[in-house]
């Protein structure tokens, strides 16, 4: 038994090692890529140095690195179990009786556990990454200077007011909030749930405080009604400063944690979340993704060498893998477009490879 658990922990060793090389080869190829790419639509538009545009490629690298994950468990495996193949150590194990089942799932078990850390830990650092790649990206797109104010769309609400907010610029001071030239228009639901329009105010400037925004030189009207002038007033908010923030970026630039906040707040101020429940599900199946690719990887890597055909295989394995990427990115158009429910989206493509894997094993082990 001590024996076994040793064989076990080599092979897993030896799986995680592949990974690990395949996770430097892609790292490599996304740096090269994004830099070139870079170049190209940011280096020809603005003036920006070669330190500038490293610095953005490094914002943009580990988002990019997460997606192909799937990729990097799937070339780390097939590479490992096929140099163990070769050098006949597969061959002596299940000459000894060990099943294959008994080296693959501690190492798909141990893909599993890297999905979690990485959903869990890494996730929320390339979404912070990424978030602050989107904002020098647009900075230097619109010709701004650094840290220049940037006009801005908002909108809030709860379970009876609706609010949209317009400024004609956005800055952050302290990491707070600060919008100038403000317009709100305010909507209160009536007993159809449809709102109705009650209100608008204007205001020279308007600090995001903790549960509140602070409106310096006001002129409010109703519906009808002429205005009034105040120096100060306070109006209820359900967002906070980075959920603020959050608005400007896409759901990749959100992190796993933050993601049902945005989606209540979405959901509150009469948006569709769909894209923010699609990121939600996908980055909870993803562990399952990366173990279904490490038994992919697996199933076609056991075939003997000395039979022939193991590149083939290999080969064969890496299509599949490719098929399954467009399949769950295909499934997630279909999502986004509500063709397709959301939960099925997300979770489809990773149970079909945990499928496909199982039955190409039970076909090469049991016959």
């Amino acid at each position: 038994m001590i024996g076994a658990g040793r064989l076990e922990s080599y092979v897993v060793g030896r799986v995680m090692t592949g990974v690990g090389a395949a996770l430097a080869v892609v790292s490599a190829v996304i740096l090269l890529v994004q830099f070139v790419d870079l170049s190209r639509s940011v280096g020809l538009s603005a003036d920006v140095g070669v330190g500038r545009l490293f610095i953005l490629t490094l914002l943009r690298a580990p988002a990019l690195i997460l997606m192909l994950l799937p990729f990097v468990f799937l070339f780390g495996g097939i590479s490992a179990y096929v140099g163990l193949n070769r050098r006949s150590e597969l061959v002596a194990m299940r000459a000894a009786g060990i099943s294959a089942w008994r080296f693959i799932l501690p190492a798909a078990a141990g893909a599993f556990l890297v999905g979690v850390l990485t959903v869990a830990v890494l996730n929320p650092a390339a979404a912070m990454l990424s978030a602050r790649f989107e904002a020098n990206r647009a900075e230097l797109l619109d010709n701004t200077p650094a840290g220049a104010p940037k006009a801005a769309w908002l909108r809030q609400g709860d379970e009876r007011n609706q609010i949209v907010i317009h400024a004609k610029s956005r800055d952050t001071v302290g990491g707070m909030v600060r919008l100038r030239g403000v317009s709100l228009f305010i909507y209160q639901k009536n007993a159809n749930g449809i709102p109705e329009f009650k209100r608008r105010l204007e205001a020279g400037e308007a600090r995001l405080m903790p549960g509140f925004w602070k409106l310096t030189d006001v002129r409010e009207a109703g519906a009808g009604e002429s205005s009034v002038r105040s120096d100060s007033l306070s109006i209820r908010s359900s967002l906070d400063a980075e959920a603020a923030m959050e608005r400007f970026a896409s759901p990749e630039a959100i992190g796993f944690w933050r993601l049902p906040k945005a989606i209540k707040l979405t959901e509150q101020a009469g948006f569709s979340a769909s894209g923010y429940r699609l990121r939600f599900q996908q980055l909870l199946a993803s562990p399952m993704l990366l173990a279904a690719m490490l038994i992919l990887a697996a199933a076609f890597s056991l075939r003997l060498s000395r039979l022939g055909g193991l590149a083939g295989l290999a080969g064969a394995g890496v299509a599949l893998g490719f098929a399954v990427f467009f399949f769950n990115q295909f499934s997630g158009a279909l999502a986004k477009a509500d063709i397709l429910p959301l939960f099925a989206a997300a979770w489809a493509p990773p149970v079909v490879a945990l499928l496909s894997g199982f039955t190409l094993l039970c076909y090469t082990e049991d016959g």
